[in-house]
């Protein structure tokens, strides 16, 4: 056992983080890289696809309908399941209309069930076919729409209405607007579903030909829905990964595995307990749990894993949570089930972070983890708000509360005591320590989806460890951390890379991304426009990058602006003078330019100004050359909108001119998360390590507050 001395009789009084860590020294455990899986055929039904974009076929004489395929029988026979499990009295006679002989439920009797080779249903079932068990929201016009399986899962989860009402002469469907996706996809991810995105090409396309459709992304949970974001400005909230979790069983106790698909990571904890098997599992949000089938032999040699004897804790532990059986090499079992859920190639490789066990302090019991107030539990305070002031909320406490749940080697736990000793004695001002999900990094940073504000939140973290490189007393701490942070992530960093690397990254970022506080990218400004259009059309691509790397669009933009304010003055100001000129008591004429939000458009907006009596006063020759205005289909707006084919003209060049813009913008952006890519390791180290730093400087702070002392800390000893 491990004893630990404080200067102080009273032990509760002094009580400190270090001293719930029972460490051991020990080694990483180095691992040989996994071997490649063997190599097995993908049952998938064969698509039509170019370039990663699925087209619907023409059909062919003989081919009508879609026949099950056999390996599809167990993917039905899931959502046969889970559908069955949906309450809502809406959804149950829904699923009265499902027929479980294909992946979407359809029947081809029923209204829009037609599964015909090259309308849209069959479009779907193909895109389907890839991941079975993924709800596929499909994106048509202004609207993601699903059918089948999906439409039952959308409203029963999503609480939305299906098409058509409850009609029972038609398929299930259901959908959301646009607007509404991310609120969609947070409903179902949170209900444990997968979703499956498939976005339509932009575009022109031929009349009456169907849109290319392409799977944009997925959303997990624990995983969102990323797509777009290099062109929004804000953020999107990104929880931590979810595992697939794998549980076998050997001669030395119990393993767990995890795999990060996010982080393309997996991690091996052996020589188990029972308990601490469960504890892990009740502390852990996972996406998937398979569980192996060495489980069900015990040492007798039988087969029965049950309710009562050995396994018993673990079997109650699972039997109220959904998982799947495997069996053969765990490993390399358990990645290829990750590999065929995601979606990945057989050749996408995953690094191993795993610590090695041996002499390290054993995870905290169940039992102790509950009393101790660890793990939240009704009646028992939460041992989390003593040890951390009240503000330190999110990444910070979860690295804290791994500690205590899983305490740390002799010698990571030497380095923390050794951090906190150091930061409580600091004079100098303490940095904000920026943390940021490396989950979030590395998929932002994979897809190429980092916008400016993720850009600068990136920047500020690599300045931060900069900053405490120059700082001779935190440069102490930093040389410290590189130990804690190396057992967090997996990396080894040395410390002079680190600052070099850190410094380069901040200083390409801030080569390309427009700054807080840099001025020269003002919205465009005329009298006569109202502002709200200008910001509008280029609030969406301005104060992103420096303009130096997008000269040319930004001058086409100030180009196109100015043509369009002097067609507005020429075409609709004297007509607009003339309204005002004439005095009349109530019904007399009225005229104005005015912003068409809904169209994107500048318009004279007026009525009763046309001239009774033409006799060339000043207006009517513009009056004379004003016509309808239209929507983008050709359709009339109103009989108060109107135009001219030289505003028209002019408005047409400005949209284009930001359009090109928004477009240099984003690949600009594109191209710089590539380059951060190639530097994800380091980013992923050092958000780590602020992530730490922030955990160790609250905690130290608090302890400060509550007048705690740093107690003395001994390696365990066979001897003692």
């Amino acid at each position: 056992m491990h004893r630990y001395l404080t200067s102080s009789a009273s032990f509760p009084r002094w009580l400190l983080l270090s001293s719930f860590l029972r460490p051991s020294p020990v080694s990483l455990l180095k691992l040989p890289p996994i071997p490649k899986p063997i190599k097995r055929n993908y049952c998938r039904k064969p698509r039509n696809v170019v370039k990663g974009v699925t087209k619907a076929t023409k059909r062919s004489k003989g081919q009508h309908f879609f026949t099950c395929e056999e390996h599809d029988n167990p993917h039905i026979l899931w959502w046969k399941e889970n559908v069955e499990k949906f309450k809502k009295p809406s959804t149950v006679l829904l699923v009265t209309r499902l027929k479980y002989s294909n992946l979407l439920g359809l029947d081809v009797n029923l209204k829009n069930g037609s599964l015909k080779e090259g309308n849209l249903n069959m479009e779907l079932l193909q895109f389907k076919s890839k991941f079975p068990r993924e709800v596929l929201l499909c994106r048509v016009g202004d609207f993601y729409e699903v059918v089948g399986f999906d439409a039952c899962v959308l409203v029963e989860h999503a609480g939305l209405n299906p098409f058509g009402g409850l009609r029972s002469d038609s398929i299930p469907r259901a959908g959301c607007p646009v607007v509404n996706l991310r609120q969609t996809l947070d409903d179902l991810t949170r209900s444990g579903f997968s979703v499956c995105i498939v976005e339509e090409v932009q575009g022109p396309t031929q009349a009456r030909s169907r849109k290319g459709r392409f799977i944009s992304g997925h959303a997990h949970p624990g995983c969102p829905y990323v797509f777009g974001l290099a062109g929004v400005d804000h953020d999107v909230d990104f929880p931590e990964p979810m595992p697939v979790v794998g549980i076998s069983r050997s001669v030395k106790g119990y393993c767990m595995m995890s795999v990060f698909e996010t982080m393309k990571t997996f991690s091996l904890e052996d020589c188990l307990t029972e308990e601490a098997v469960v504890t892990k599992l009740r502390t852990c949000r996972f996406h998937h749990l398979f569980l192996h089938t060495s489980l069900r032999h015990n040492s007798s040699g039988t087969s029965r894993w049950g309710e009562y004897g050995e396994g018993g804790l673990l079997w109650s532990e699972c039997s109220g949570k959904p998982f799947e059986w495997f069996d053969g090499i765990p490993v390399e079992e358990l990645l290829f089930k990750v590999r065929d859920i995601y979606g990945l190639d057989e050749e996408s490789t995953f690094r191993n972070v795993t610590i090695s066990s041996e002499r390290r302090p054993q995870p905290l019991y169940l039992g102790t983890a509950t009393q101790i107030g660890v793990i939240p539990t009704d009646g028992i305070p939460s041992l989390l708000r003593v040890l951390l002031p009240s503000n330190c909320v999110g990444l910070p406490v979860l690295y804290i509360r791994d500690l205590l749940l899983n305490p740390p080697t002799y010698a990571t736990a030497s380095a923390i005591q050794q951090a906190c000793r150091i930061m409580s004695k600091l004079t100098c001002s303490i940095p904000e320590f920026t943390c940021v999900s490396a989950a979030k990094l590395v998929k932002l940073l994979e897809l190429r989806e980092a916008n400016h504000i993720e850009f600068c939140r990136i920047k500020n973290v690599a300045d931060e460890i900069v900053q405490m490189h120059m700082n001779s007393e935190f440069s102490a701490v930093l040389h410290i951390l590189l130990e804690p942070a190396l057992v967090a992530t997996g990396l080894k960093v040395e410390y002079d890379i680190l600052v070099n690397e850190c410094g380069w990254i901040s200083e390409r970022i801030g080569e390309v991304i427009f700054l807080d506080g840099e001025r020269g990218q003002e919205i465009s400004c005329c009298e006569l426009i109202p502002r709200e259009f200008f910001e509008d059309m280029e609030s969406s691509w301005k104060g992103r990058v420096k303009r130096v790397h997008a000269k040319e669009v930004y001058a086409e933009v100030d180009r196109a602006a100015g043509c369009l304010s002097t067609a507005l003055k020429e075409d609709f100001l004297p007509i607009v003078s003339r309204v005002k000129s004439v005095l009349s008591p109530l019904g007399g004429p009225r005229g104005e330019i005015c912003y068409a939000r809904e169209h994107g458009s500048i318009w004279f907006k007026g009525k009763r100004f046309m001239p009774s009596v033409w006799a060339n006063t000043p207006g009517e020759e513009q009056i004379r050359q004003l016509r309808p205005a239209a929507d983008s289909k050709g359709k009339k707006v109103g009989e108060e909108w109107f135009t001219t084919s030289k505003v028209e003209e002019a408005l047409g060049r400005y949209h284009e001119a930001c359009d090109k813009a928004k477009v240099k913008v984003l690949e600009l952006l594109r191209e710089l998360s590539g380059e951060m890519q190639t530097k994800v390791n380091i980013l992923v180290f050092s958000s780590m390590l602020l992530v730490i730093a922030k955990a160790l400087t609250g905690h130290v702070r608090e302890g400060r507050r509550r007048e705690w002392v740093v107690p003395s800390l001994y390696e365990h000893s066979s001897k003692v």
